[in-house]
C-alpha cells in the first residue's frame, strides 16, 4: 500500500460519514485529494524538502479524533494566562466548553470553520483557498481534502480589537490522530488586531497537525500574528501561512517554535500595494532529536514596499534546524527595501543547521540585504559571568537568552515572551539582576 493510500482510505471513510455537502465544498475536497494522490509526499530529492525527511508522517497510521473530551483543569494548565477571545480545538475538533467569546464586539466575527460553513458557506467559499490552493504543496492539498474545522476571523473596517484573539490547539496522548485545521482571517481597511495561534498538548502525545492559514489584510490594516508552537516532543507539525497585503497594510509575524519532533513552517507574504510593510520575527529552539524547518518568502509585488526579517535558531543535542528565506522583488517594483538576517547558535557539537538566505531581484532601485551566521557560545563570556558568582549552567542560559533577546524584544505579550525564555534558558535564579547580566552577556554576543 502506498503512503498516500492510507490517508485516502481515511478520507473516503470520512466522506461517507459526512453525507451530502454543497457542490463547491465537495469539488474542493476532490481536487485536494486528487492533487495529493498525484504529488505524493515530498522526498529529499525535492529541492524544497532536501533537508527534511517526512517519512515519519507519510508512513504513520493516523486516525481522526472522534471527540473533544478534555477537562477544564487540563486545559487551564496549558492555556496562556491571557485575557483574550478564545477558540479551543482538541485534536482538531472544536470545543465550545473550552472556548470563550464573551463580550466579542459585533464588528468582529470569530467562529469555528464548521459553523461558518453551516451558516453561510458561500461567503466562506470565495476567500477560502484563494491564497493557498491545492497546487502549493502536498500538505496544502491534504489539508483541503480533509478541510472541515478551523477558525474564521473577520474584522470590520476601522475596528481596533482591544483583546487578542487566541486560537488554541490541544493535542492529546493516546491513539495517534491527525488534524487539518484551516484558518481564514479577513482584516478590513484600517482595522487592527492581534491573533495568536498556540499549539500545546499532553507530554506523551504523538499526533500530526497540518494547518493552513490564509490572512488577508485590506488597505491600512494592521495584524500582529503570534504563532507559539509548544507541541509535545512526539508531535509532528506542518504549517502553511500565506498573507496578502494591500496598500499601507502592516503585518507582524512572531513565529516561535519550541516543540514538536518534526516541524515545517512555510510563511509567505505578498506585498501587493504601495506602502505595505511586513516584519518576520522568528525564533526556533531545538533539543534532543527535534527537526525544525522554516521556509519563508516575501514577495515585493509593488513598488514602495518594505520587509524586514530576523530569524534566530538555537539548537542543542542532536537537533537539526533548517532556514530557507527568500526575498523576491518583482519587475518594476522600484524603491523597495527588503532586509533578511538569520543567526544560529549551536549549543552542542552534534547539533546541525542548514541555512540558505536568498535574494531574487528584478528591479534596479532597491535596498536589499541578506546574511546568515552560525556559531557557539563564547567561552570568554561564560568565564566573565562566572567571575560574578554565576554557575556554568546559569551562565550558559544567560548567554543563550541574550542571543535570543533581539527577537524577544519585539514580542509585546509578556506571557508569550516568558514561555519562550523559560524554554530557551531554563528557570534562572531570581536573586540575580537578570536584566543587567543579560545586558553584559549580550555585549559578548555583539
Amino acid at each position: 500500500m502506498s503512503d498516500t493510500q492510507t490517508f485516502l482510505d481515511t478520507l473516503n471513510a470520512r466522506s461517507q460519514q459526512r453525507g451530502v455537502e454543497p457542490t463547491w465544498i465537495a469539488a474542493r475536497r476532490q481536487a485536494g485529494a486528487a492533487r495529493f494522490d498525484a504529488m505524493g509526499f515530498p522526498t529529499r530529492r525535492d529541492e524544497e524538502w532536501k533537508y527534511t525527511d517526512v517519512r515519519t508522517i507519510a508512513q504513520g497510521n493516523f486516525a481522526l479524533a472522534e471527540n473533544a473530551d478534555f477537562s477544564q483543569a487540563q486545559a487551564a494548565a496549558m492555556t496562556l494566562p491571557l485575557d483574550a477571545y478564545r477558540l479551543t480545538f482538541v485534536d482538531g475538533i472544536f470545543s465550545a466548553a473550552l472556548s470563550d467569546l464573551e463580550s466579542l464586539p459585533s464588528s468582529v466575527q470569530v467562529v469555528p470553520l464548521s459553523k461558518a460553513l453551516a451558516d453561510n458557506h458561500e461567503a466562506v467559499g470565495g476567500p477560502l483557498g484563494r491564497l493557498t490552493g491545492v497546487e502549493f504543496s502536498t500538505f496544502a492539498a491534504l489539508n483541503t481534502a480533509f478541510m472541515e474545522e478551523g477558525a474564521v476571523v473577520r474584522i470590520a473596517p476601522g475596528t481596533v480589537v482591544e483583546k487578542p484573539i487566541l486560537l488554541q490547539f490541544l493535542s492529546r496522548a493516546g491513539t495517534p490522530v491527525m488534524s487539518h485545521p484551516r484558518i481564514l482571517v479577513e482584516a478590513a481597511g484600517r482595522s487592527e488586531a492581534t491573533l495568536i495561534e498556540h499549539y500545546i498538548g499532553e507530554a506523551e502525545a504523538a499526533n500530526f497537525t497540518n494547518v493552513v492559514a490564509e490572512l488577508m489584510l485590506d488597505r491600512g490594516a494592521i495584524l500582529n500574528h503570534y504563532k507559539l508552537q509548544e507541541a509535545p516532543l512526539g508531535d509532528m507539525h506542518v504549517a502553511s501561512i500565506h498573507v496578502e497585503q494591500s496598500r499601507d497594510s502592516r503585518y507582524n509575524s512572531y513565529n516561535l517554535n519550541l516543540g514538536g519532533a518534526l516541524v515545517r513552517n512555510d510563511l509567505i507574504s505578498d506585498l501587493n500595494g504601495q506602502g505595505a510593510e511586513t516584519h518576520f520575527y522568528g525564533l526556533f529552539f531545538g533539543q534532543g532529536r527535534q527537526h525544525v524547518d522554516n521556509h519563508t518568502k516575501v514577495n515585493h509585488n509593488a513598488p514602495l514596499t518594505f520587509s524586514n526579517e530576523n530569524y534566530k535558531g538555537i539548537l542543542d543535542d542532536r537537533a537539526h534546524g533548517v532556514f530557507n528565506g527568500k526575498v523576491y522583488v518583482k519587475r518594476d517594483s522600484q524603491k523597495i527595501e527588503g532586509f533578511q538576517s538569520n543567526q544560529n547558535l549551536l549549543l552542542s557539537d552534534r547539533a546541525h543547521i542548514d541555512a540558505k538566505p536568498e535574494l531574487e531581484i528584478y528591479a534596479d532601485d532597491v535596498k536589499c540585504s541578506h546574511g546568515t551566521t552560525t556559531g557557539q557560545l563564547d567561552e570568554d563570556a561564560i568565564y566573565a559571568l562566572r567571575t560574578r558568582g554565576i554557575d556554568k549552567a546559569t551562565a550558559r542560559g544567560l548567554l543563550t537568552l541574550a542571543f535570543a533577546g533581539e527577537v524577544l524584544e519585539q514580542v509585546a505579550l509578556d506571557v508569550i515572551a516568558e514561555r519562550v525564555e523559560l524554554a530557551v534558558a531554563g528557570k534562572l535564579p531570581e536573586r540575580f539582576n537578570l536584566a543587567g547580566l543579560v545586558e553584559t552577556a549580550a555585549a559578548f554576543n555583539d
